[in-house]
């Protein structure tokens, strides 16, 4: 949706009675505050545009809480909190909003939780201000309607979920609830039944194709109910919705999903690459198109190696080396060591001659590997402080070269660099795969659970995906040259399994599978809260103790259980829904 340079913000927060409509270079006229002019929703251009305006708080960005804590990337508070990377800059960089997150040490009144909640209930408003305008547009077809309130649903449905996950017990607000009765809301039911049946509706009334490929479709609609199914553990419903994905489910543009030779290709802005097969659904983004840069990837816009190399700056999102070492893989059988990955010596940079993933060279920079067409990443030159960063650079969401300029932006200052075409995925058909693969597990099925791990394996295994010493790079392509086994970066060794004895080997095997190919995708916090509290605990603080020798933001962090499996709710909403005496909004556990 991001090819529309037009971005209609509507900053409606869940507990702020307004409405102020603008686009990114002027105000469009507007009525008081309180009112939404019913011109503007009185036809069918009207409403559609407050559909594109939904679909543009996607990115957390120009709305409420816009900025690097609305980022759906979920950068800090899935892939950090999880263990795949740490806050990097100085320790006294973000120190009292981001290191908090990073190290379970939150209070409700903590600017980067506020951030996320306001985006995603802005979020929420504008999809439910297109179903209340859908009624205004007397020169809708039917169909329009369908398509429209499907797209507004999905939509809202993606963002409640966000909130669910996120904030646990998060009141529901839908387009059926007047805006002045807004604050009266309570937070006392789990809203999961109303997310399932927005994406059950979307799943029914939504096109299989779409005329733009960024808009949600019936098999992306899909996607997220067995998204959800997951994140309630129910196996048998997600199981069903999986088989018919990997059935019959297909792009927004009509391509059947599948996965990418090269798994580098679903990391680049290149835009022959972005929104191949392989993507269900993806945030856009876009430079020069305009915008002064506010329509590309700006909630990771800090997230680049510090003082040289694409960005340079700002050195925040730093490889862990939990992640690092979790890529090492059996020398014979190029299984990883689902046990002891932590174990004897860690893995380094090019020196290190231990048999590894592939995959580690796509996700993490490290010294003397070649980064991109940028050349050998040099290691602590591109680390702002190595003794709270480690000593590797995130590689997924960053651009080669050869795009500066065309994947960067030219239009704005000093974050031109660091202003990106860069989709951000937020379901590859990998992860659709791990999905069944886990339901197959739980119900049983391991020989079929293995048969789809395997899938995902042999795609790491394709040297199309390998980084080469000394071997261009194409953007393109996304590919280095392949050369002979002697010029690999690394020992690389993947195999497929061969057996899974049992299901608490198969179930382990599934969810470290997972951790290898979604690494730096903002999923490892949230899958390991669907997997309960005792195995949370256990990894999270599993990691915080290792690690805390290399980041040294980590002493004394412990993640707390029954507590830290959510944030907080926003103080200041708290205080405001129960100012007028009765109580309407309770906290979260621990709180």
């Amino acid at each position: 949706m991001k090819k529309f340079q037009l971005k209609l913000i509507i900053p409606l927060c869940l507990l702020l009675i307004c409405s102020v409509y603008a686009c990114k270079k002027s105000f469009l006229d507007k009525p008081a505050l309180g009112q939404i002019d019913p011109l503007l929703l009185s036809n069918k251009a009207g409403v559609e545009s407050l559909l594109i305006g939904a679909y543009s708080e996607l990115d957390g960005y120009g709305g409420k809480g816009s900025g690097q804590s609305a980022a759906p990337s979920n950068w800090m508070f899935g892939s950090i909190t999880g263990g795949d990377a740490y806050k990097g800059s100085d320790p006294s960089d973000g120190a009292n909003d981001q290191t908090p997150v990073a190290t379970f040490s939150l209070t409700a009144s903590n600017p980067f939780i506020v951030g996320k909640f306001a985006s995603l209930y802005d979020g929420v408003q504008r999809a439910n201000d297109v179903l209340r305008g859908i009624p205004n547009a007397k020169d809708l077809t039917a169909d329009d309607i369908k398509r429209i309130s499907a797209e507004a649903r999905f939509l809202r449905g993606y963002f409640y979920f966000e909130l669910r996950r996120n904030f646990f017990m998060v009141p529901y607000v839908d387009e059926t609830v007047e805006l002045v009765d807004v604050p009266k809301v309570k937070n006392d039911k789990d809203i999961y039944p109303m997310i399932e049946a927005d994406f059950k509706f979307a799943a029914e009334n939504l096109p299989e194709t779409q005329p733009q490929k960024a808009r949600a479709n019936k098999y992306a609609a899909m996607a997220y109910q067995a998204k959800v199914f997951m994140a309630e553990s129910k196996y048998t419903e997600a199981k069903a919705v999986l088989s018919v994905l990997m059935t019959s489910g297909k792009t927004a543009s009509g391509a059947t999903y599948g996965l990418n030779d090269n798994y580098q290709s679903n990391f680049t802005p290149e835009a022959g690459l972005k929104n191949s097969k392989e993507s269900v659904f993806a945030v856009q983004a876009s430079v020069n198109d305009g915008s002064l840069g506010n329509n590309s990837n700006q909630g990771d816009n800090l997230n680049f190696p510090y003082n040289g190399g694409p960005g340079g700056c700002c050195g925040f999102f730093n490889p862990s080396q939990w992640l690092a070492n979790s890529y090492k893989t059996d020398a014979v059988t190029g299984l990883p060591l689902l046990d002891n990955f932590n174990s004897g010596s860690p893995v380094t940079d090019v020196t290190y001659t231990g048999s590894l993933d592939p995959r580690i060279d796509v996700s993490i920079g490290r010294k003397g590997i070649p980064y991109l067409d940028w050349g050998p990443h040099p290691g602590d030159a591109w680390i702002r402080n190595p003794g709270s960063d480690g000593h590797f650079s995130p590689k997924k969401n960053v651009y080669s070269k050869s795009e500066v300029g065309t994947n960067t932006s030219t239009e704005n200052t000093w974050t031109s660099a660091l202003s990106t075409s860069n989709n951000v995925n937020l379901i590859r058909y990998a992860d659709v795969i791990l999905w069944a693969a886990e339901c197959e597990v739980e119900v049983g099925s391991l020989s079929k659970a293995m048969e789809l791990v395997n899938m995902v394996r042999n795609r790491a295994a394709n040297p199309i995906g390998f980084v080469y010493l000394n071997s261009p790079y194409s953007a393109g392509t996304a590919t280095y040259t392949v050369q002979s086994v002697a010029t690999r970066a690394a020992n690389y060794n993947v195999k497929p399994y061969t057996s899974f004895p049992d299901q608490a080997y198969a179930r382990k095997a599934v969810r470290f599978e997972r951790k290898l190919e979604l690494a730096m995708e903002g999923h490892r916090f949230f899958d390991l809260q669907r997997w309960g509290s005792a195995y949370q605990t256990a990894e999270i603080n599993a990691f915080l103790t290792s690690d805390q020798a290399i980041d040294i933001t980590l002493k004394g962090a412990v993640f707390t259980p029954n507590k830290n499996e959510y944030r907080p709710i926003p103080q200041a909403q708290i205080d405001i829904a129960n100012s007028s005496g009765p109580i309407i909004y309770k906290q979260n556990p621990g709180y």
